[in-house]
């Protein structure tokens, strides 16, 4: 790739449902558009492998109108530094490189948030969707004991995956109570598409076990994981299993946008109602803005990417469907939100920051992130706080007080750029020649 003459009119870093429906909005009014992920392909996890399956879905008709588009690709490239307004930096595997743009929109999505507690480190003990990921790739589970625990509607979407392809789902805990899941149940008749797709991961499940008020409370195994102990109603219960899957609902990745300048308030990046955030020329869609759901992402990035490029009217049109969807999204936060109870799952000895090794008992030393940071290097390994920071948040209640380039691991040679804006030997995104 040579240095472009001029930069992407919209320029969208993540390429799940939310940036995908920006792209192909974008594009189609004649934007010069550019779509930048870290993974090898794109549709984010939810639509991870999305042209494999036979029959025509979503993703697939997204994906096609993708390719009709004239958009250009790059996978495996992740941002990690803003220089100055309208400039990003990037890195992949093999290249450094620099991308311009006139309008950013974000589509960052989210991860799954874990929750320490004893054992929870042992081999085979992983996140729901993480699991889900490895088998995608090609991990056989045909077979082997699952047990699934935490909350949210991951937890049956994955537990029908894996029955799917041969796994022994034993148990499915979910740590809301049946009043909070039936008050759930109740509220989506009025959503009958997701009513639908409920029924659906309800007779794809089976009779598999699910307990509510229930959690895991230890991981035991001497090498890898051999059994978990749940606790349901106040009674506890040891299961022998081979893989523990476990995730606590969605945390957004807000990181790139808080570099950026953009608000972020109680979690989530705040925009307007052409979701653009308070950072000028920078949109934010889906899972940064409020966890709601593949339908929520893809309309918050049809609206994004058609206010991107300058079609206002169009995107005003999608208001309606959107405002329909965040009810869904709030229903989702209340019902899933998290009981205090959770907060005493870690003992003293138990490991809250993998990274740099870090015990509960030492956190608890601390008033503060930083303090944390400064005393024990909480969150300053490889996923820096990617996986303790949300542990963090909801154990001590503390707050990120800052994020600062790289908001993920580079290379030297791409960290040495940092000191000259004026790189010679390296690629910039947007020729598509």
């Amino acid at each position: 790739m040579t240095r472009a003459p001029q930069p992407f009119d919209v320029l969208i870093i993540g390429g799940g449902p939310a940036g995908i429906a920006a792209a192909v909005r974008a594009a189609e009014c004649g934007a010069r558009v550019g779509i930048v992920d870290d993974n090898p392909a794109l549709g984010g996890q939810i639509w991870r492998g999305g042209r494999e399956q036979k029959k025509v879905t979503e993703a697939e008709k997204w994906l096609n109108r993708l390719q009709r588009a004239s958009v250009t690709i790059a996978l495996g490239t992740r941002v990690f530094h803003q220089p100055e307004p309208g400039v990003l930096f990037a890195e992949s595997s093999d290249h450094f490189c620099e991308l311009q743009y006139q309008k950013l929109v974000l589509g960052t999505g989210a991860r799954e948030r874990f929750l320490p507690f004893p054992g929870w480190t042992l081999p085979n003990v992983m996140g729901a969707g993480g699991l889900q990921a490895m088998v995608k790739a090609g991990l056989p589970i045909h077979g082997k004991r699952v047990v699934l625990a935490g909350s949210g509607p991951l937890l049956l979407a994955v537990a029908a995956y894996l029955r799917n392809h041969g796994a022994q789902i034993l148990v499915i805990c979910e740590q809301a109570s049946w009043s909070s899941l039936l008050r759930f149940a109740a509220a989506l008749i009025r959503q009958p598409q997701k009513l639908a797709q409920a029924i659906q991961l309800r007779r794809e499940i089976g009779r598999v076990r699910f307990l509510t008020n229930s959690w895991p409370i230890a991981a035991r195994g001497r090498d890898v994981l051999e059994s978990v102990s749940i606790v349901h109603g106040g009674v506890s219960e040891e299961i022998a299993c081979d893989y523990l899957a476990c995730g606590f609902h969605l945390v957004p990745n807000t990181e790139l946008a808080a570099l950026l300048g953009c608000e972020v308030r109680a979690g989530f990046v705040q925009v307007d109602e052409f979701q653009q955030t308070t950072a000028s020329n920078v949109f934010c869609a889906g899972e940064p803005t409020g966890i709601g759901g593949v339908e929520l992402s893809l309309v918050e990035g049809e609206i994004a990417g058609l206010a991107a490029a300058g079609q206002s009217k169009e995107a005003r049109k999608l208001f309606g469907a959107r405002q329909t969807l965040q009810r869904f999204a709030n229903l989702l936060s209340r019902t899933f939100a998290l009981r205090e109870e959770l907060r005493h799952l870690p003992s003293a000895e138990t490991i809250v920051c993998r990274c740099e090794d870090v015990a509960h008992t030492r956190l608890l030393e601390h008033e503060s992130w930083r303090a944390a940071k400064l005393h024990t290097r909480c969150g300053m390994g490889a996923c820096q706080g990617r996986v303790c920071g949300s542990a963090a948040e909801f154990l001590y209640q503390w707050r990120p007080d800052s994020v600062r380039p790289p908001v993920f691991p580079a290379r030297i040679e791409s960290l040495a750029v940092l000191s000259s804006f004026e790189p010679v030997n390296h690629a910039v995104l947007g020729d598509r020649s």
